[in-house]
């Protein structure tokens, strides 16, 4: 079995907010939008002259925290008494997720994604990630539809924080470090060649473009550098992440990810800090060793992930502990691994993270 499912259309480049209008109009006359205070910011006025030059109606929705269930039946709700079927989401990845949800539940419905920052891949990806209200990740949940359009303004994203950035590559190194272990059980399956290769890709671009790329973001300059790892972050990584086969390919360093969410301590770091911490701990699984891979390890440090949960000061040990028990990773999936996914080895590499960084705290 393989099956790829994609967003429709795919539009990038400097100043697309000027023309969003001209890509709606043929297909639509009246959207919700759901965004968030800054995003909307961003992107205005020249967002707004566009729709109302090609006669595209609007309602705006001001999101605030998570993509949860009830906000996403509040929205849903909403659209169905504006008679609306075209959600755009404008933003980063949790009002991308929830208008890609929006439109998944009501009859009919059609996603637009308008990204402000390229932190995830959630402006093409095929799920959208539920949370509790307090943040902690409930589920990832496979869309029966995904964006009718995707329309990327390198322009904007070029003047947002550098964080942002850096979270996005780390998120999409991921992918090659999570699906590239699956391939020593199942090396001639296809569908996984072809997510190890889609994510590979992503990996060499950062490993020309990267560098320059974080420079550009500085400088709030949009550069082909910047543009080419604005398009890993979401398409390629995206991609990857939209080709599916028999073998059930969960990433192991998102499943400690999304038992990291559960921290308030934590809370600060971005989605793509998260993972990049959790890829260490899975490299030490991985490895069997109390020396993570040294080419991962120069990448995280290149960008920036947290290699330490020093955030939790004296509780360290108690949330070691308890994550490692309370992971959640399918084990249909787990036995296509090479590396144990037991609560004890997990905790064991959680350790490992501690004493190869920390010389401060004893655990």
């Amino acid at each position: 079995m393989l099956a790829i499912n994609t967003p429709q259309t795919w539009f990038h480049h400097a100043g697309i907010r000027h023309e969003a209008g001209k890509y709606l109009a043929p297909v639509t006359r009246h959207i919700l939008i759901i965004t968030s205070a800054q995003a909307w910011a961003r992107v205005n006025p020249a967002l707004e002259n566009s729709l109302r030059a090609h006669g595209v109606k609007w309602q705006t929705e001001i999101m605030t925290g998570y993509c949860t269930d009830e906000r996403v039946a509040h929205y849903a709700k909403q659209a169905r008494k504006l008679g609306v079927q075209w959600i755009v989401g404008v933003g980063g990845g949790r009002v991308l997720d929830t208008a890609k949800a929006v439109a998944d539940a009501i009859d009919g419905g059609e996603s637009v994604t308008l990204p402000t920052v390229a932190s995830t891949c959630a402006a093409w990806s095929p799920l959208a990630v539920f949370y509790t209200e307090e943040g902690g990740q409930i589920r990832s949940q496979l869309l029966k539809t995904l964006p009718r359009l995707v329309l990327v303004d390198s322009e904007i994203i070029a003047q947002s924080d550098v964080r942002y950035l850096k979270a996005g590559i780390i998120d999409a190194l991921a992918k090659w470090y999570e699906f590239r272990p699956y391939l020593q059980h199942s090396p001639d399956n296809l569908a996984l060649q072809l997510k190890v290769q889609t994510a590979r890709l992503a990996v060499d671009i950062y490993e020309k473009h990267g560098a320059q790329a974080l420079r550009d973001n500085k400088a709030q300059s949009v550069t082909p550098a910047l543009v080419n790892v604005i398009d890993a972050n979401i398409a390629i990584a995206g991609m990857a992440n939209s080709i599916r086969g028999e073998i059930p390919t969960p990433g192991v360093a998102h499943a400690i990810h999304n038992r990291l969410t559960y921290e308030p301590a934590l809370r600060d770091w971005l989605h793509g800090e998260r993972v990049g911490f959790s890829l260490l701990v899975q490299s030490f699984l991985e490895n069997d060793s109390d020396t993570p891979d040294v080419t991962l390890l120069a990448l995280l440090r290149q960008y920036d992930a947290p290699l330490t949960l020093a955030p939790l000061k004296e509780i360290r040990l108690a949330v070691i502990q308890a994550v490692a028990r309370s992971i959640h990773f399918p084990r249909a999936a787990a036995e296509y691994l090479p590396f144990s996914l037991e609560p004890a080895r997990i905790e064991w590499a959680l350790r490992q993270t501690e004493q190869f960084f920390t010389t401060r705290y004893a655990i």
